[in-house]
């Protein structure tokens, strides 16, 4: 019996018919100094209205497949707690290890001999803790459900530097502008290809945009506004002349 220890409190769970090995285990944990054991058939457990997290350790000589049996055995241990079942049925260790985890328990040790062993976590079954988001600094340690575990959090105020937040110019928006150069890219569609035209013939181009609050229309959706009577035509040229169709100009509804 190496997974009791002194003072600890111990279930012992037997299903079937009481032998000559249940009684020598059961004798070798009583001789642990200062071990309290209780000694239940499977059969009994439920009437026997055990409070829950009593016990330090669970020895459970049933199936790991009993569900309802498995969960009941998390919830009767303490935080912490140490259960190991010797589990005779013919179930693949895949299968054991499965049930013990949606059970609840945690650290799962399987044996040779169909011996399994499970920790209960660090925290008490349906355990909560209230958020207090007035000091950000508190934040992270709420989520932590052991001491022992050490957690980052990342600051989202320090996710943005100011650069970010820049509102981005009309010039910045243009497909030719990404470049950094004043120079329109092949098939330009942005405009900038005829305004050096323009420039290079000393002409100046008619701005089609003069009565857009944004200047941007001619650009496409993308960057029209919601009352833009542009919307859902295609970009056009800067001095291209636009004419709106009737359906275009009468509302939907």
């Amino acid at each position: 019996m190496n997974f009791v220890q002194e003072n600890n409190h111990v279930l012992y769970l037997w299903g079937g018919a009481v032998g000559p090995e249940i009684e020598k285990e059961v004798n070798e944990i009583k001789s642990i100094p200062n071990v309290q054991v209780n000694v239940e058939n499977v059969e009994r457990l439920q009437l026997a209205e055990y409070a829950n997290s009593q016990f330090d350790v669970i020895l459970a000589n049933v199936s790991t497949g009993n569900s309802a049996l498995v969960t009941l055995l998390v919830k009767l241990l303490k935080p912490k707690g140490k259960a190991v079942f010797k589990d005779d049925s013919t179930q693949s260790v895949e299968l054991a290890r499965s049930n013990l985890l949606l059970a609840g328990f945690i650290n799962i040790v399987a044996s040779d001999n169909n011996v399994y062993v499970a920790d209960k976590p660090g925290y008490e079954i349906g355990s909560g803790s209230k958020l207090s988001f007035a000091n950000k600094s508190k934040v992270a340690a709420v989520w932590k459900l052991d001491d022992n575990d050490e957690e980052e959090r990342i600051d989202d105020d320090e996710l943005l530097g100011e650069e970010d937040k820049a509102k981005p110019t009309a010039e910045s928006l243009r497909v030719c502008g990404t470049t950094g150069k004043r120079k329109a890219c092949k098939d330009c569609s942005c405009g900038l290809a005829e305004e050096l035209d323009a420039e290079a013939k000393g002409k100046a181009l008619p701005d089609t945009t003069q009565k857009s609050s944004c200047g941007s229309c001619y650009l496409g959706d993308a960057f029209r506004c919601a009352t833009c009577p542009y919307l859902g035509m295609p970009a056009f040229k800067p001095g291209e002349k636009i004419v709106l169709s009737d359906t275009q100009m009468k509302a939907d509804i």
